[in-house]
């Protein structure tokens, strides 16, 4: 298997991890606050998903996705020559499929993970800027995978998470050439493209 998407996978199972960025100054605290809230929430529905999939993806989906700014992540991954010449109803229509697949791999993914820590890198740093880095390692019984979030803050004070890397690979630029390739392969056709989008990270 290509080591970026196994990256892909690591990145879906811990992205909703740490998706409730809103309403904290400090991005690393609140961050870290919330990562331990969802550990505990998938050790301690390790049954469910088994049993109830759609309650188990409902779980994760109210943190999942107010916290994300789709829209800007969206844009980047169509990329600008295919956002400006999408219309305004196929933009919305790709960011839904965007999240939907990602909502539905990570899912999925979550319910294989019940033993594992999340460390936060707390910086010294005397001033937050409206976007910052911030790092972690996932700590699983085999491995340790270390995470770069890119969060900004917007106009209402929220932070929103804008772009991961993980292992070294940079997400929002793995699935923009995700989606030039399905471009090419349908003639730039963006209608059959987001007909046939699937995020790759759904791998073992």
């Amino acid at each position: 298997m290509n080591p970026s998407f196994k990256s892909i996978k690591v990145f879906l199972a811990i992205f909703c991890i740490h998706m409730s960025l809103v309403g904290e100054s400090n991005p690393h605290e609140f961050i870290d606050s919330q990562a331990q809230k969802m550990v505990s929430i998938i050790i301690n529905n390790q049954e469910l998903f088994a049993k109830d999939p759609e309650l188990f993806k409902d779980k994760i989906s109210m943190i999942f996705e107010p916290m994300v700014d789709f829209r800007r992540v969206g844009a980047s991954v169509m990329g600008k020559k295919y956002y400006l010449a999408s219309s305004k109803s196929q933009r919305l229509k790709f960011i839904q499929a965007f999240k939907d697949s990602l909502l539905d791999t990570y899912t999925s993914t979550l319910a294989q993970w019940g033993d594992q820590r999340i460390v936060t890198v707390f910086p010294e740093v005397s001033e937050i800027k409206q976007t910052e880095d911030v790092k972690q390692n996932l700590i699983t019984a085999s491995n340790i995978y270390p995470i770069t979030y890119k969060v900004r803050k917007n106009k209402s004070g929220d932070w929103l998470i804008i772009n991961i890397i993980v292992n070294g690979v940079n997400l929002g630029l793995t699935f923009r050439n995700q989606f030039q390739a399905l471009a090419k392969e349908h003639n730039e056709n963006i209608d059959e493209i987001i007909k046939h989008w699937t995020s790759d990270a759904d791998l073992d």
